[in-house]
């Protein structure tokens, strides 16, 4: 990195270099190109409407004063056809103003009628509180605009139940406090005119599933109290939006897909970091990327990748030292606090101090904390800044220059998302994927055609999972007894679900409907991440750090795990499940922490198959039991293995869906396959099946499992199974298996076409893998995938 005067990185810097100029001087400043693609995508003008005819004059006026003189054509359709009363989703690109387009008519109807209200739903705090700031900048009598969420202060919270009339939320405020609440907020669901359902794209899986039912909630709730609201919702652009968003809201919906907003250049890169030497004695490719996950053992590989978050890190300084303001998206919560960190650090050896211009941005920090950070990105006095996807989301960034994406974010969606957060005002922005040292990043890095050429993926939910649908209809009867009216709302197994849950005791049917039984409401996890959150709380001082997730618990706060906060390292003395607490000391030690797991799975049942002779195809239920044994020790500098060390904790149990292929052991020998060969085979192509599968699915690989075996006991066969990491499924298995010829073709393509001789993380070795990556056999997964290939019909 080059050094740089302060006067270079000023929050009010002039013209700084140009994308291909900024792409330029990151391109030389190593050996060798490690730019594999550049596309450049054309600048675009807009297409303006008239104000519709119904819009007050004091809201255009309001709107003319924030710097809107007219809206777009798509702005202007979308918030006609809800003014009209259509249900409608706005599906187009980053910063073509779709907060406009919703904010018109409900705000229209809000100052026409002085009793109607708009509930908002945005799916992350930020975002939210970003919305709260543009509406209340409108400065419109009457309105109120109050943000109601898990950080808003009790004493304010009958206030706006009684007085605001723009609520802004999320789904599980919605599900956890309003609708349990309904008589408290009767007031504003009667004149409830409008839901507003931000980023829409994001309820995918489980996660929207739950969404889809705490929606026909509000929807149920608003009807005992004689109100139809429209819904608008906002999505950035996605495959077939509009159903999507009627299997989210249960309603028909009418989409509006062209972007008629202006758009400046963007000039987008392709990165793929360099090799190492083979004598570096370089620590595992992007080990820290992947938060308390197992990356595998590397000692045998000859040559490695330069890991994506140190890359990320030096790009982020370099862009930062050339005065350009950029935001850097990383995968994990410890790769954004290690890629800011890495960068404060190179920043300071430079010029001392121009490191405080960078800082890491993610879910678990406390809400002042977060607040903060938004607000020193806005008025620039922070240059760079690290961040999980929490910033992906519509939350306004002005002024960015560049956005660096360290490792593919799973969806073509995430990523022009991502992408689209520089730019903005018709500004020319660079942006640059940084591709892991993982298989899928490999291939795309190599097949442009697959981000630049391809479609963006359809958003995935399934409202009918029983495992998602019978405790939604469990809280609903809380909220109210169910009646056969009901059931028909919440659509397809709905009946089902009841009869199950009366079965088990949880409902009374009674003629007015069917009761709930129990003095306490039913705990339903909406993100389906694995129970409620762990407090990290400092031992000396008992300060709350901040949280995490039930699910990642294990991995990320087990006793002696490493823990990053905002570049301070802790480590973890005791973990407390039953409390929810993990206690942690402040340590600065030489090492990492990489929990390892051990998974088993039974086959339930069989929902669909193909009988391809010597190949099967399958897709069903399975049980899958795993349970973090132990984790290692690894030396920061190196990646050289301490030690290991067992763990004591619970082991998990999943019920979900699986697509797994069987093959007979004479295929394998005629295809050259040995017997004691056989396993390395599967796990190697197992590994690689998981890292494609992004592709076809709107899913990362975090999202899914996998367990092959020589010969499983269900299937009495050579098996590879795949299954998705939610209970009850979340769609993904059933896409792979819808695809599975496309699947494992490009599956097959991506292992051969790696240059490497005996596997590495570019093809079959997992970040993620509970063995150690070991056995794995690279040829002999591609001729599995022959065999598979050759016999599975198109």
């Amino acid at each position: 990195m080059e050094s740089s005067s302060p006067a270079t990185v000023s929050a009010d810097h002039g013209p700084g270099p140009t994308p291909a100029d900024l792409l330029r001087r990151l391109r030389a400043r190593g050996a060798g190109d490690p730019v594999t693609h550049v596309e450049r995508v054309p600048a675009r003008a807009g297409v303006p409407a008239p104000w519709p005819s119904w819009a007050p004059a004091e809201l255009r006026a309001a709107f003319t004063r924030r710097g809107v003189v007219a809206p777009w054509q798509h702005q202007a359709q979308a918030a006609t056809l809800a003014y009209d009363g259509e249900h409608v989703v706005i599906a187009t690109g980053t910063a073509s103003g779709k907060s406009l387009a919703y904010q018109l008519p409900a705000l229209a109807t809000v100052l026409a009628d002085p009793r109607a209200t708009v509930l908002y739903l945005a799916p992350t705090k930020a975002l939210a509180a970003d919305q709260l700031r543009a509406v209340a900048a409108l400065e419109l009598e009457g309105v109120r605009p109050a943000c109601y969420d898990g950080d808003t202060p009790r004493a304010e919270r009958e206030w706006i139940r009684r007085h605001s009339r723009f609520v802004l939320t999320n789904p599980d405020m919605l599900h956890h406090g309003i609708l349990p609440g309904h008589a408290q907020w009767s007031g504003f669901l009667r004149r409830l005119a409008y839901v507003v359902i931000d980023e829409c794209h994001t309820y995918r899986g489980v996660f929207g599933s739950h969404v889809a039912h705490v929606l026909r909630r509000l929807r149920r709730q608003c009807a005992r109290f004689g109100a139809t609201p429209v819904f608008v919702l906002a999505s950035a652009t996605s495959g077939d939006p509009a159903t999507a968003a009627g299997r989210l809201t249960g309603l028909p919906v009418t989409a509006v897909t062209e972007d008629a907003s202006p758009r400046g250049g963007v000039t987008f890169a392709l990165w793929e970091p360099p090799l190492l030497p083979p004598d570096s004695g370089a620590a595992p490719p992007d080990s820290s990327s992947v938060p308390g996950q197992a990356a595998g053992d590397h000692d045998d590989l000859r040559q490695v990748r330069r890991s994506a978050l140190r890359e990320t890190a030096d790009l982020l300084a370099d862009t930062v030292a050339e005065g350009v303001r950029t935001l850097a998206f990383v995968r994990s919560r410890k790769g954004a606090e290690v890629v800011a960190a890495n960068a404060r650090r190179s920043l300071d050896d430079a010029v001392p101090g121009l490191g405080d211009r960078v800082a890491a941005y993610r879910g678990g920090y406390l809400r002042e904390e977060r607040r903060e950070l938004e607000r020193a990105l806005l008025h620039g006095d922070l240059l760079g800044l690290a961040s999980t996807n929490a910033l992906e989301l519509g939350v306004d960034l002005v002024g960015l220059d560049a956005v660096l994406i360290c490792g593919y974010p799973g969806t073509r969606a995430s990523l022009w998302q991502q992408a689209g957060r520089a730019g903005r005002s018709g500004q020319e922005a660079l942006a640059v994927l940084v591709a892991r040292d993982d298989p899928l990043d490999t291939y795309l890095v190599h097949h442009p055609e697959a981000i630049f050429g391809a479609p963006v993926e359809a958003t995935v939910l399934d409202p009918a999972n029983r495992y998602v649908l019978a405790p939604q209809l469990a809280c609903a009867a809380v909220e109210a007894p169910l009646t056969p009216a009901d059931l028909v709302l919440f659509g397809d197994g709905a009946k089902e679900a009841v009869d199950e849950l009366v079965a088990a005791g949880a409902l009374r049917q009674r003629p007015t409907g069917w009761y709930w039984r129990h003095r306490e409401r039913p705990e339903v996890d909406l993100r389906g991440e694995g129970g409620a959150p762990v407090c990290v709380v400092e031992s000396a001082t008992g300060r709350l750090l901040g949280t995490v997730d039930g699910g990642s618990s294990h991995f990320l706060l087990h006793p002696g795990a490493v823990y990053l906060h905002q570049g301070v390292s802790y480590v973890v003395d005791e973990l407390d499940l039953a409390d929810g607490c993990a206690l942690v000391h402040v340590e600065e030690p030489d090492w990492s922490t990489h929990a390892r797991d051990v998974t088993d799975l039974s086959v339930v049942s069989v929902r669909s198959y193909v009988d391809a002779g010597p190949v099967g195809m399958f897709l069903g239920e399975v049980d899958v039991t795993s349970q973090v044994v132990s984790y290692q020790r690894r030396r920061i500098a190196t990646g050289e293995v301490i030690d290991t060390r067992p763990l004591d904790l619970p082991a998990r149990e999943l019920r979900t869906v699986a697509v797994w292929f069987t093959l007979s052991p004479q295929s394998l020998a005629l295809a050259g396959v040995q017997s004691a060969d056989v396993p390395g085979a599967l796990h190697a192509a197992e590994h690689a099946a998981i890292g494609l599968l992004p592709l076809m699915a709107t899913c990362d690989r975090w999202d899914i499992g996998g367990l092959s075996t020589a010969v499983h006991a269900d299937t009495e066969a050579p098996t590879v199974f795949v299954y998705d990491g939610h209970p009850g499924g979340a769609g993904f298995a059933e896409r792979a298996y819808g695809t599975a010829s496309a699947w494992l073709r490009a599956t097959r393509d991506a292992i051969a076409e790696c240059g490497c001789e005996t596997g590495c993380p570019s093809c079959v070795q997992s970040p993620k893998c509970g063995n150690g990556n070991n056995p794995l056999s690279k040829p002999d997964a591609i001729r599995v995938l022959d065999v598979v290939l050759a016999n599975l019909p198109e």
